[in-house]
């Protein structure tokens, strides 16, 4: 059945994204199918980017409607459970490791009924500029640089929700005062490339190199998050387009009514 699906997706991919409020489907093997071909036009629209004359600035628009339909698409499948138990046989690997992921995110969040306002948010800097400093950490510090994007990612959609946590927490990797003291580098906690470089030399600190996950629970005390992190950097190992996929997703906070966009078109 899966192939099935898949193969009359493909046959049926799109030309252009959908709009930015475009109905969703209801049905799992619509819903299915609907994913494998947005993820299709989102991954040739990256290619088209990444290989055309500007691969280091900001996302073309074609590339943020497709990855913000994608996340739309992820986000039916974790919040309604039965959508989503329906779906699973039906997808592929690479959705299953990042709807994972999103479901222990989603989990680890109290719905909130502060309005929009309250939370403030920003452009996430290109891509290609946050690329070069994780691997410049990566570099210096031997802490992979699909790990320090995916907490990038998880910790504040790459820089783009600037709020700080009710822990206290501040940047784009979200440090507590204390520890950004001790590991910042005397840098400045909200400049997202001195935060990658203490993400880096923190995670370093706490056993990275021999227990990348007991590192990450060091960093956030939480098995879900570690397992959502590590699922996140695997997806962008095994697929680069992976990474530029989720720089261009947007911001949405967990409400008593669903999930609501906070950023983007």
């Amino acid at each position: 059945m899966r192939a099935v699906v898949l193969a009359v997706a493909l046959l049926a991919a799109p030309a252009a994204p959908p709009l930015v409020s475009a109905p969703l489907p209801e049905r799992p093997a619509e819903v299915v199918a609907a994913l494998t071909r947005t993820t299709a036009g989102l991954e040739a629209s990256i290619d088209d980017w990444q290989s055309g004359p500007r691969p280091g600035g900001v996302a073309p628009r074609v590339v943020i409607l497709w990855a913000l339909h994608q996340q739309r698409l992820f986000l039916a499948l974790t919040y309604d459970q039965e959508l989503g138990r329906r779906a699973w046989p039906l997808l592929g690997h690479e959705a299953r490791e990042t709807l994972a992921a999103r479901r222990r995110l989603v989990s680890l969040t109290p719905p909130t009924r502060l309005p929009p306002s309250a939370f403030r948010t920003g452009p996430a800097a290109p891509a290609a500029s946050l690329q070069r400093w994780y691997r410049e950490a990566e570099r210096r510090f031997g802490v992979d640089w699909e790990v320090l994007a995916a907490v990038n990612f998880v910790e504040s959609g790459f820089g783009r929700l600037r709020s700080a946590s009710s822990a206290g927490a501040q940047g784009p990797m979200q440090f507590v005062p204390a520890t950004w003291r001790v590991y910042g580098l005397g840098g400045n906690v909200h400049d997202p490339h001195d935060a990658i470089l203490g993400a880096a030399n923190y995670l370093r600190a706490s056993g990275a190199a021999r227990d990348l996950r007991r590192a990450l629970y060091a960093y956030n005390h939480s098995t879900r998050y570690v397992d959502a992190v590590v699922r996140f950097a695997a997806q962008m190992r095994r697929d680069e387009r992976s990474y530029f996929a989720y720089h261009s997703w947007q911001v949405f906070i967990k409400t008593p009514n669903g999930p609501r966009r906070i950023t983007g078109p």
